[in-house]
């Protein structure tokens, strides 16, 4: 069965800054998948590119492909990606309090993406729209249809901007740290909210994220970044059992456990680095405990493991 959404060795570019390199992602339909990695890594990059919004930042893809549903999107013309985005292609922004127009009450910036991409009437989109709130656990839909972003608060925003995703009637989500800036409490809710509607209605989620918590949660695989690569890539189960890449390890490292003994959580030392600055080889070495001289000087090969991939010279799981 071919993927919904498929990346096939992406590589981007922003001016003279080459921000990704070789990036190859499927996203089937009914699946989640977890995209994580540090402030950075590239996991925004890699929604825009899926979007086909890079232009928006003066980016390109200088080489590889992006295909929805088998359609290449650099050879659709503007009006069809206008058509996909908002309608088989649903996004849940990073940031709620700043993805609202202020001067619209919420219910007009739901139905206008109803009657945009369903064709449906004033009174059909606001019944839609009604139901779509009701289904987000908010109470009084109508009340809160009449309402002004300002009157909302952050966790009830987020909601807003998922039923904004679902009103086109999406295929597929993509969500950008939906839970940003929101507390624990609400980051739960709206991520049981997600994974509860892609489960339902048999839509494919792309779930980007610095939390491995959430990922252990809700996805079915995960797919982490650094510095504009692939690490590693696979099921959940196995990669959070065995992690075959020293960044993964790490990554779990930062996870904090029931019952964890005091100081026994780890970090990562060190920082991403710079896309102008990107150190040769593998460019985690200069933050891997594991890195050899192979590591600083050649670029790790993908390799195959576990129903996954990863991209490491000295893997710590077996292959």
């Amino acid at each position: 069965m071919s993927a919904l959404l498929d990346l096939h060795a992406v590589s981007v570019s922003i001016g003279q800054a080459a921000l990704l390199d070789g990036i190859s992602l499927q996203v089937q339909r009914g699946q989640i998948l977890g995209l994580v990695g540090e402030s950075g890594s590239g996991k925004s990059l890699t929604a825009m590119a899926a979007m086909g919004l890079l232009p928006l930042i003066g980016g390109r893809v200088t080489q590889g492909a992006v295909r929805f549903d088998g359609q290449d999107m650099a050879a659709m013309t503007d009006a069809q990606r206008r058509k996909l985005r908002g309608g088989r292609i649903g996004f849940v922004t990073q940031n709620p309090m700043t993805a609202l127009d202020p001067v619209q009450r919420i219910g007009e910036q739901v139905d206008v993406v109803s009657r945009l991409h369903l064709g449906l009437t004033r009174a059909q989109a606001r019944a839609r729209t009604l139901d779509l709130l009701t289904q987000l656990r908010i109470p009084d839909a109508s009340a809160v249809a009449e309402a002004w972003p300002h009157q909302l608060s952050g966790g009830m925003k987020q909601r807003i901007v998922i039923a904004m995703a679902l009103a086109g009637d999406p295929d597929l989500i993509i969500a950008d740290e939906p839970t940003t800036a929101l507390d624990v409490t609400v980051q739960a809710q709206i991520i049981q909210i997600l994974g509860a509607l892609v489960r339902e209605k048999g839509t494919a989620l792309l779930l980007i994220t610095h939390d491995m918590g959430v990922v252990a949660q809700v996805c079915d695989r995960v797919a982490v970044l650094y510095a504009g690569r692939l690490a590693e890539e696979g099921p959940v189960a196995p990669i959070f059992a065995a992690p075959a890449h020293p960044y993964t390890a790490a990554l779990i490292g930062c996870i904090p456990q029931p019952g964890m003994a005091k100081g026994s959580l780890t970090g990562i030392p060190g920082a991403v680095p710079s896309p102008m600055a990107f150190p040769p080889g593998c460019r985690f070495h200069p933050r891997c405990p594991r890195a050899s001289d192979i590591c600083r000087t050649t670029q790790p090969p993908i390799l195959a493991r576990d129903q996954g991939r990863v991209a490491c010279h000295h893997p710590e799981a077996p292959l």
